[in-house]
């Protein structure tokens, strides 16, 4: 008999590993417009979304222009940034228009690793002053959400003069270290909960695709 007990193959190959789902899907409001932040996707698609906006407009070239600058500028920022996808509301309450954003981002691996609960406490740990973290339970997993109002930028492309609310929401990524990061934002401070409350519906929404 051998003295040899190193364990020998059985001459079949491991099952490989599963993967993590190909593509994601969210459910949002009707009024709300996407801009692929790919670059050769880009214009074509704000040059889309501001004809849409201006339709019956022919006497504001120079606000359409800078409309259209503007958005340009803030795509590629976002892409710059990490961002997947971008999404505007174009929905209006009434005759009054209900502006949000929805930036779609993966994290880099290595934060899944800490856990739900873990996360959130690493988040509140380093996140801004005032931002608020809580666990969103859902049959798909938990979501980590924070929440934060700050003061408008100085060069807030859209003028906007209101504080601004922010929501995040890090959706661990099945059989992967991956995150993927929902992060929304409103000026409409009168409303911010109705608003984040229509972002926890929207991140609840999210399903994957295998």
């Amino acid at each position: 008999m051998s003295d040899d007990l190193t364990p020998r193959g059985t001459g079949r190959p491991a099952p490989a590993a599963p993967e993590p789902p190909s593509d994601y899907v969210l459910t949002l409001p009707e009024g709300w417009f996407r801009i692929p932040l790919d670059p050769e996707e880009l214009d074509a698609s704000v040059d889309a979304l501001v004809e849409r906006q201006f339709k019956g407009v022919d006497d504001a070239p120079q606000l359409k222009r800078q409309v259209r600058r503007d958005l340009v500028k803030r795509a590629r920022k976002t892409f710059r940034n990490g961002g997947i996808e971008f999404y505007l509301s174009l929905e209006m309450g009434g005759p009054v228009p209900v502006p949000a954003s929805l930036v779609v981002s993966l994290v880099p691996p290595g934060q899944n690793a800490l856990g739900s609960r873990e996360l959130a406490v690493s988040l509140a740990a380093s996140g801004p002053l005032g931002q608020e973290v809580s666990i969103l339970e859902r049959p798909t997993g938990d979501i980590i959400r924070t929440r934060v109002r700050s003061e408008p930028e100085p060069d807030d492309p859209t003028g906007n003069t209101l504080p601004v609310t922010s929501a995040g929401y890090y959706v661990s990524v099945p059989r992967s270290s991956a995150i993927l990061l929902l992060s929304f934002s409103t000026p409409l401070d009168p409303i911010a909960d109705a608003m984040v409350e229509l972002f926890d519906a929207i991140a609840g929404s999210l399903t994957w695709r295998e």
